[in-house]
């Protein structure tokens, strides 16, 4: 398959891709309410309340000084020493605080851990975008990227690879995604994939793809350079195009033939 430009060359054996892990955000008021929490485990009602007294001493203090307008973790403090009063108050005599049994911090903690395993897997799945691109990027610099085979996800290793570019698009990726597309070649063998690849593609890529699977379907047997004029059309009139694709379904009806439509 031919290229409108040359692809631009990387070293044979790239490095292993780096992705930075996702840190928790830094919440002043959560730090607030977790200090208060650990001070608190063990108080009765009466330390509960000489503690709450002391937080609003310091917030009438606080509220004095303008430089503290923003403070987020001196309100959070006081306002969770407040519920833990409430929450003795209610259960009446000789009660003591005890986060392990506070329903609010065990929802807290359960949203944490979701959370984080969800930052984990979002890490996991960076790192193999960043591979997976690392692999194509080779199979590029080799000629050889029209002989791979698709796999699940490559809609996100062309983001990535385009990202990589600068924000240009990579013409040849496009090219290789919609001819894989039309072929329903690797993963684009489930139809689900492919109903799937029409929220994931770029409206020239899928155009691109609708009408080579017509044009395939027509003409058995052309090659990517007989076709190549389909990727022009394609980036320049995706609607154009896609009209075109539905068009030579209309007057070449095939049974239980769907083009890949956006």
């Amino acid at each position: 398959m031919t290229t409108p430009w040359p692809t631009r060359r990387t070293s044979r054996h790239p490095l292993p891709p780096h992705v930075a892990a996702p840190r928790e955000p830094v919440d002043p008021a959560r730090i607030g309410r977790r200090v208060v929490r650990r001070e608190a485990k063990g108080m009765d009602t009466g330390a509960v309340a000489a503690s709450l007294e002391e937080a609003r001493f310091d917030a009438r203090q606080a509220s004095r000084y303008e430089d503290l307008a923003d403070d987020l973790r001196g309100p959070a403090e006081l306002a969770e020493w407040e519920r833990i009063a409430a929450l003795l108050a209610a259960a009446g005599p000789g009660a003591v605080y005890d986060p392990d049994v506070d329903d609010v911090v065990q929802a807290e903690l359960a949203a944490d851990a979701a959370a984080a395993a969800a930052r984990e897997a979002e890490l996991r799945e960076a790192v193999r975008i960043a591979a997976r691109a690392n692999h194509l990027q080779v199979l590029r610099d080799l000629g050889t990227l029209d002989q791979a085979e698709p796999a699940e996800g490559d809609e996100a290793v062309r983001d990535e690879l385009t990202r990589r570019a600068s924000g240009y698009v990579q013409a040849d990726v496009d090219s290789w995604l919609a001819h894989a597309l039309a072929a329903h070649r690797g993963h684009y063998r489930d139809p689900a994939a492919r109903e799937a690849a029409a929220s994931l593609l770029t409206p020239p890529v899928l155009a691109h793809a609708a009408l080579l699977g017509e044009l395939l379907r027509l003409v058995p047997g052309a090659d990517a350079d007989q076709l190549a004029f389909a990727a022009r059309l394609a980036a320049t009139e995706p609607e154009a195009v896609d009209a075109l694709a539905a068009f030579l379904t209309r007057a070449c009806p095939v049974t239980g033939h769907k083009p890949v439509s956006r």
